[in-house]
C-alpha cells in the first residue's frame, strides 16, 4: 500500500480474469447458470428486516434460497443496450454473491463490498460457444492484506470452482489450487 496523502491510499494488487469456453451454447448455458445461480429474494429478505430475525435466521433462509452457495443480486443484459449501436454480441453480466459469506470479510473491512458480490460475465465467442467470465475472488480479497479476508477469498475461489463443476464446463486449476496469499 502507499500513501499518497493523509486521504488517499493507493492499493496495487494482482488481477486474474479467468474466462471459462463452457462448450455450450449461449442460451442453454445461461440457462444452466440462472437455474443454479436463483436471483435474490428481496421480499423473503425485505422480511427477515422487518422482522428483525437473527443472523442465524438470516444464515438458513440463505442456505434455503443458494443452493450452490451464490445468489444473484443484479443482472444486465448488454446485448440488448448494444445492439442499437449494431453489435450482434451476446453478452449479460452479473453480480453474483453471498451476503452470508460477505459478512464474514465485510466485519473486517467494509471496503470488501468493492469485489462482493462478485462481477460475472457470460458472453457469445465468435465461434458460437459462451464463455463466462470472472476475476479470480482470491486476488481481489488479499489486496486488503488482511489474512482472515484472504482465507475467505481462498474460500470462494473454491465454491466457484464448484459451482462450475456442477455446471459441467472446465474449471480453471487456478480456482482449485489457491492458497492465502
Amino acid at each position: 500500500m502507499t500513501v499518497l496523502d493523509e486521504h488517499v491510499a493507493d492499493v496495487a494488487y494482482e488481477a486474474h480474469r479467468l474466462t471459462v469456453d463452457t462448450g455450450m451454447s449461449f442460451d442453454e448455458f445461461r440457462r444452466r447458470y440462472e437455474e443454479a445461480v436463483p436471483v435474490f429474494d428481496r421480499d423473503g429478505f425485505q422480511r427477515l428486516i422487518d422482522e428483525e430475525a437473527d443472523w442465524s435466521t438470516v444464515l438458513g433462509f440463505t442456505d434455503r434460497n443458494a443452493p450452490h452457495d451464490f445468489i444473484i443480486y443484479w443482472s444486465l443484459d448488454n446485448s440488448a443496450i448494444f445492439r442499437l449501436s449494431g453489435d450482434r454480441w451476446r453478452s449479460v453480466q452479473y453480480l453474483m454473491g453471498n451476503h452470508t459469506i460477505a459478512q464474514r470479510m465485510f466485519q473486517h473491512d467494509p471496503a470488501v463490498m468493492e469485489y462482493a458480490p462478485l462481477r460475472t460475465t457470460i458472453y457469445e465467442h465468435s465461434d458460437g460457444y459462451a464463455r463466462f467470465a470472472i476475476d479470480q475472488p482470491s486476488h481481489q480479497f488479499a489486496g486488503f492484506g488482511d489474512p482472515a479476508i484472504a482465507a475467505v477469498g481462498v474460500e470462494l475461489d473454491r465454491e466457484v470452482a464448484t459451482l462450475l463443476e456442477f455446471l459441467e464446463v472446465p474449471v480453471p486449476g487456478r480456482l482449485v489450487t489457491s492458497s492465502a496469499r
